[in-house]
């Protein structure tokens, strides 16, 4: 089998499509790091005129800058152009049942600032209380104006205040009628995205991680529940109802003979209980290091997480062909890496009959992935492509 073709990014030289082709141009740069005009119009597919006329522009409104020369070719050495992470900054939101976490980021998806609290069920006003006591704290940190704060993004699971989980309270019902503008007016007035915590963490795995070399993959979002989504071919794919990747909803063996969904025991609520159990709780095994019994804990958890996922992994590799699954949220990174190392082995010995089988691998955004992923929402409203137009196979040889 041939590989595929690298992908690009299509621009489009149709009358009144300027906009369109800055936003081509603009994510080129974001995506790559660095980039000559000429690699520009090379990627997008624009005439070199076109792209002369188009960083320009972006030069003029302070988006990208110039970054040195390129050595190495003949004659004047073409000028390097960047993205300049001081153009503007974007605030994302994370709320979860487990906890809130907050982040102020640049241009380029840096992180400057962070705010975190762990808290069960938290309730409306008493998410607005904790963003409103660190917000103006987190911009002072960051040592940004105000004023080039564009929008705010947030990320919150599908069913956020219905999905029956341990220890939900009846009042927790009341995020299903909360209006998310209104809820973070103040202190800072900007537009306000909302957004699936798995989708926003998938979208961010795409613009600033491992998805801007693998087009296609399905993120798994380990979190107090569990979530998928997925991205094809550099655009993220939502499903007729805007419930893709559902993966958590997915019934498994339940070990009694029975059937339960998968998140009861892949999530960070499937493992609090035999942690409780044995006198731990999840702070606990967010140290450096964890202790001998600790560990056993956490190494059973996983094996069991394990199984409930091998059949779903089979599944999304027959039907999707994904280039790589990524596993990414609240779970520390080295118990991520342990779960991915033990699917690849156990998908290599149970899934013989798969045509193609994708890596499971950590995702680069972890733990704040869903409110990186949400930060970028307004960048993405405002200055990048539309998700349907963004890549296009370049021509073999």
């Amino acid at each position: 089998m041939t590989d595929r073709a690298p992908i690009r990014l299509s621009g489009t030289n149709l009358e009144r499509a300027a906009d369109h082709n800055q936003r081509i141009t603009l994510h080129a740069i974001r995506v790559s790091g660095s980039l000559t005009r000429i690699d520009l119009a090379n990627i997008t597919g624009l005439t070199p005129p076109a792209i002369a006329n188009i960083t320009r522009r972006l030069l003029g409104e302070g988006l990208i800058l110039e970054a040195g020369q390129r050595r190495g070719g003949r004659g004047q050495p073409p000028t390097k152009l960047v993205v300049n992470p001081a153009a503007c900054y974007a605030i994302g939101i994370n709320i979860d049942r487990d906890h809130v976490t907050i982040v102020l980021v640049d241009f380029t998806g840096q992180t400057l600032a962070r705010a975190t609290r762990d808290v069960d069920f938290a309730l409306p006003d008493d998410v607005a209380g904790f963003y409103r006591s660190v917000i103006t704290g987190l911009v002072a940190e960051a040592q940004v104006d105000a004023e080039r704060i564009v929008g705010i993004g947030v990320a919150r699971p599908d069913d956020l205040g219905t999905v029956d989980l341990p220890g939900r309270p009846a009042s927790y019902t009341e995020w299903e009628s909360v209006d998310m503008a209104t809820l973070f007016a103040a202190p800072i007035d900007r537009p306000v995205f909302v957004e699936n915590d798995a989708a926003a963490a998938a979208m961010g795995e795409l613009q600033l991680g491992h998805g801007q070399h693998q087009a296609s993959f399905f993120y798994v979002l380990i979190s107090s529940a569990l979530g998928g989504g997925l991205v094809i071919d550099g655009s993220y794919f939502r499903g007729a109802s805007g419930r893709s990747g559902e993966l958590g909803f997915l019934l498994g063996s339940d070990g009694k003979g029975g059937q339960t969904q998968i998140q009861h025991t892949v999530s960070l609520s499937g493992l609090s209980h035999p942690l409780r159990c044995a006198g731990f709780t999840l702070g606990d095994i967010r140290g450096e290091r964890d202790p001998a019994e600790l560990l056993t804990i956490v190494d059973a958890w996983i094996d069991a997480s394990v199984e409930r996922l091998i059949e779903p992994m089979i599944a999304i590799n027959c039907l999707i062909n994904p280039a790589a699954i990524f596993v990414g949220g609240r779970l520390p990174g080295r118990h991520v890496e342990t779960l991915a190392a033990r699917l690849n082995e156990r998908l290599r010995v149970k899934a013989t009959n798969v045509p193609a089988l994708a890596s499971v691998r950590r995702a680069m955004l972890a733990e704040d992935a869903p409110a990186v992923g949400a930060a970028i929402l307004p960048f993405s409203h405002f200055l990048l492509p539309s998700a349907t137009a963004l890549w296009k196979a370049v021509d073999a040889g």
